[in-house]
């Protein structure tokens, strides 16, 4: 969730019901040599608890001193992460490279557990390859150096991101008498009637969401009525949605600038499921995602809207973020509201 999970995403999912959020990982030893970007991860707000700041590396001095950095910023969890597939984190032996060291993962987690007072909890997967899926037992050694909850991510690091996410050894995981801490799943949760499933099949005790969120923060609340309800929400439309997705853009200018914050909403475009299965969409794909100015990508959103849609993105506040309480809540800007906003 590198590049993801700043704070205005994490804010705009706790507003759609998300009850507790993540911030992106960050490396210990550039914690510990205090780099500017890295530390300024560790920024949470009061609006967002709880939070959890995620650190990751594989050497245990670094976790350590990272972990003391982080307990300082005053999250609620403080999470390692031992599950980050990625070449330049797993290859140099951090992430889930550290399912291929055991013992000095548990080294590690022993020592942050020691080190914090905060709750210390364990991100990680089933293994390094089909051949060492290791979870069960990893989950109770993990368990014994005093981690107060386990997430577990249903692939291999081998897997990557691939195939389907494997929740059968979750669930073995959960049905171990000799587990006594929180189970939480993750991995391919991207419909309300899958996360009901995986609390039913497998018995977690909560799920986890992280690559279903993108471009797609209002995910949180559909399965959050679907688990309440046992009914799908009722879908507000493409224009609603377009204008949370501008909303998301407006967040990301005004943390950043202009330039990088567009740049950083790339991501969350291109992967939003809003724009699959559109009719010769690709064109206009391309055109949104080398989008420079608010203008020129409002613009195409606008079109977007027009084409597809069921009714233009005209800009309008849409009514229904608060159902609950009727707030009305600004979601979406023109281009010029905004930059009035920011450079009166």
């Amino acid at each position: 969730m590198e590049d993801v999970t700043d704070p205005a995403f994490r804010l705009l999912c706790k507003r759609f019901g998300a009850d507790m959020v993540y911030t992106e990982f960050v490396s210990s030893d550039a914690l510990i040599r205090e780099v500017n970007r890295s530390v300024q991860k560790l920024t949470i707000c009061e609006e967002e608890r709880p939070v959890a700041i995620q650190i990751y590396g594989k050497e245990t001095e670094a976790m350590v001193g990272a972990a003391k950095m982080v307990e300082a910023a005053g999250p609620d969890v403080l999470d390692l992460n031992f599950g980050c597939p990625v070449k330049k984190v797993a290859g140099k032996g951090g992430g889930a490279g550290m399912l291929q060291n055991i013992p000095k993962m548990l080294e590690i987690t022993r020592a942050v557990v020691d080190a914090v007072k905060i709750p210390v909890t364990v991100k990680t997967r089933l293994g390094w390859n089909d051949e060492s899926r290791i979870i069960v037992d990893l989950a109770e050694q993990l368990q014994d150096c005093g981690i107060r909850a386990l997430t577990i991510h249903g692939r291999t690091r081998a897997q990557m991101y691939t195939g389907q996410a494997d929740w059968t050894l979750i669930g073995k995981v959960k049905e171990n008498p000799r587990m006594k801490i929180p189970v939480i799943g993750n991995g391919d949760i991207t419909t309300p009637e899958r996360a009901r499933e995986c609390f039913d099949r497998y018995g977690v005790d909560a799920i986890m969401i992280g690559r279903g969120s993108f471009g797609r923060p209002w995910i949180f609340r559909e399965v959050k009525h679907y688990l309440e309800t046992g009914e799908l929400w009722e879908d507000p439309g493409f224009r609603w949605k377009m204008d949370v997705l501008k909303r998301e853009t407006l967040d990301s200018i005004a943390r950043l600038d202009e330039r990088r914050g567009i740049i950083h909403i790339r991501r969350h475009l291109a992967a939003s499921p809003l724009f699959k299965g559109l009719e010769d969409f690709r064109h206009t794909r391309i055109e949104m995602l080398r989008a420079e100015t608010v203008d020129e990508l409002f613009g195409i959103m606008d079109r977007i809207a027009n084409r597809w849609g069921s009714s233009s993105c005209s800009g309008n506040v849409p009514q229904q973020l608060h159902p609950e309480t009727q707030e009305t809540d600004p979601m979406c800007y023109t281009s010029s509201e905004y930059m009035s906003r920011i450079d009166p």
